[in-house]
């Protein structure tokens, strides 16, 4: 079994800052991937940030700038700061990691539950 857990949503003002964070526990061997996805209301999920175990990291063009994603590969946890935010951040934020459980076992991809983020005035 694999858990990847999401935390730090909540409610903040545009020009606001938030940091989110995700833990992997489990049944866990190695991960390559990890990264941050959102979905706002009526739109499909979308990829805002990803980071690979070796620490190449790419973005979103809407959010280059303003969000930072990093890990802790000790702690399978990844992070993503966000600051600037604007009303148009406001979505489901998901995160996904890409792992396998076993040597020899394939590379599978997981998914949290899923944290709200709410920038509004």
């Amino acid at each position: 079994q694999v858990q990847l857990v999401e935390s730090g949503g909540g409610l903040v003002q545009p020009g606001g800052s938030l940091r989110l964070s995700c833990a992997a526990s489990g049944s866990i061997f190695s991960i390559n991937t990890m990264g941050w996805y959102r979905q706002a209301p009526g739109k499909e999920r979308e990829l805002v940030a990803a980071a690979t175990s070796g620490g190449s990291t790419n973005y979103a063009d809407s959010v280059k700038g303003r969000f930072t994603i990093s890990r802790d590969n000790h702690k399978n946890t990844v992070y993503l700061q966000m600051n600037s935010l604007k009303p148009e951040d406001t979505a489901v934020y998901y995160c996904n990691a890409n792992l396998r459980q076993r040597p020899t076992y394939p590379y599978n991809v997981y998914w949290g539950q899923g944290t709200q983020v709410t920038v509004s005035s």
